[in-house]
């Protein structure tokens, strides 16, 4: 394979995101190496040696990239402009390799001792494990990819670096020594056509760990010493486009039904609507995600909310942000970016409202309504007398009884529903429900006057402990089947 042509430069519009996927857990707040969740970190896209997680269990082959494997596997579509020999995949792999660094102290002697932490002053150090982040391109045309696989081998090599350490005097006191061991992967990717009215092509991408000479009893602790952590796969196509898994056309259907990812999800990514890259990602995206444009910079905790991160770290005592800086670099800069925030600027991550829509007609309160804001005779509903922040309001809903109407079927609590959840423009895990059955709670109206359902799933062990809670699922009256028979407390 050659090197990544000219449509890897549509990586850079994804590598926000991409970023943050690569980082994601790297660092939790409270940012302290003494905090017990920062002492079991690499949580998602961890590929370790074959030998060593296949003694330690059969091989998980879910979508989801929190499940330790040695490999994962990228099933995407791609459809050809013209002739397939015309149409050019660019592939970029992408993971962390593990550094520890260990603190030194020097000796009067002049050598060095290792020390689990040293203060030089103004500038803690401790010692902790790091991450280096890796990319490998690779560019194939599609053509080639039909006659047949092609592999490449990945490979970091180990390596060894040394930070001299001095007091605020500027006297040597020690010495940092980071180390990296070698690892060593393998990208395969392969191209079959579909059986499609339009050329389509199913393309696939396996990344795997191809280290064979890990002991299988070794901890895990070593074994992330010798495994792509936070692994993932950026795709672009030259003379084509990638087709949505999430929200593919009627014609693809069938042929994303034939996609099989294990490991990682790919979703289209770079700018709003382009289908000339995805993001292959062992987290669960939607199509086109992106950083909020309000964030001030990496918290290492995407899936969190910049506000609330910030706010708890102002909070930290001054020892507990001395520790936080001596634990990592990158803690350092997160304490740094935080303490020098402008009012203005923490004051934009309070909220943004993204889209406006029309204000759907409510209810009839007794009568029920349709999932398009009418009543069963087909009559617009009145909107509550009372606004939703008057308590006057509260008579006017009763989710316990109301009803709407989903395919012509009254829909209302204790009927029993088939799930299925939107591809877009709702929580990504929701897919792990499609095609489930559920029974209806209440039926719910929110302050734009959108009706949802509140469900417990059916075969949930723990749906009676949700029902207790009140702790329940919520779909719109589109993703949902009304199945006959009688509902629970009909």
């Amino acid at each position: 394979m050659g090197k990544a042509g000219a449509a890897t430069a549509g990586f850079e519009a994804a590598r926000a995101v991409a970023d943050a996927v690569l980082y994601e857990g790297y660092l939790l707040y409270p940012y302290r190496r003494s905090s017990i969740k920062n002492r079991v970190r690499w949580q998602f896209g961890v590929l370790t040696p074959r030998t060593w997680t296949l003694a330690r269990g059969p091989a998980d082959a879910g979508v989801a990239g929190s499940a330790e494997t040695w490999w994962q596997q990228t099933d995407c579509l791609v459809e050809s402009a013209g002739d397939a020999g015309d149409t050019v995949v660019d592939c970029r792999v992408r993971f962390l390799q593990l550094q520890h660094r260990s603190v030194e102290r020097l000796l009067p002697d002049g050598s060095y001792r290792p020390a689990d932490a040293l203060d030089t002053g103004s500038r803690p150090e401790s010692s902790f494990d790091e991450a280096v982040p890796r990319e490998f391109d690779a560019t194939v045309p599609l053509g080639d990819l039909l006659a047949g696989e092609h592999r490449v081998t990945l490979h970091a090599d180990e390596g060894e670096d040394v930070e001299p350490l001095t007091d605020d005097e500027g006297r040597p006191v020690g010495r940092v020594v980071r180390r990296r061991w070698p690892v060593t992967a393998l990208l395969a990717v392969s191209a079959v056509p579909c059986r499609t009215r339009t050329p389509l092509f199913r393309l696939r991408v396996r990344v795997e760990n191809r280290n064979d000479t890990f002991q299988v009893e070794g901890t895990r602790d070593e074994a992330l010493r010798v495994s792509p952590i936070a692994s993932h796969v950026l795709l672009a196509v030259r003379g084509g486009a990638f087709v949505s898994l999430l929200d593919p056309p009627a014609w693809a259907a069938e042929a994303v039904r034939t996609c099989t990812n294990q490991h990682t999800f790919p979703v289209l990514a770079g700018g709003p609507g382009g289908r000339e890259v995805v993001l292959s990602s062992p987290i669960l995206l939607y199509d086109h995600p992106r950083v909020a444009p309000e964030s001030p910079g990496d918290l290492y905790d995407a899936t969190e909310i910049d506000e609330i991160l910030s706010l708890r770290t102002r909070t930290l005592t001054d020892a507990e942000k001395r520790e936080a800086r001596a634990t990592d670099p990158r803690a350092a800069r997160i304490l740094d970016q935080v303490e020098g925030m402008p009012p203005a600027v923490l004051s934009r991550l309070h909220g943004a409202i993204r889209s406006r829509r029309p204000v759907p007609h409510a209810h009839a309160p007794s009568g029920g309504a349709a999932a398009d804001g009418t009543t069963a005779d087909g009559a617009a509903a009145e909107r509550p007398s009372a606004p939703w922040w008057d308590p006057g309001a509260d008579d006017s809903v009763s989710p316990e009884t109301d009803r709407v109407v989903v395919s012509g079927v009254p829909v209302s609590r204790g009927s029993r529903v088939r799930l299925r959840p939107r591809a877009q423009g709702t929580d990504p895990q929701d897919a792990f429900l499609q095609g489930r059955t559920a029974v209806v709670e209440a039926v719910l109206l929110d302050v734009d006057g959108a009706r949802h359902l509140a469900v417990t799933v059916e075969d949930d062990p723990g749906a009676d402990l949700h029902r207790w809670y009140g702790r329940f699922r919520y779909f719109r009256p589109d993703e949902v089947e009304p199945l006959p028979g009688e509902g629970r407390d009909a």
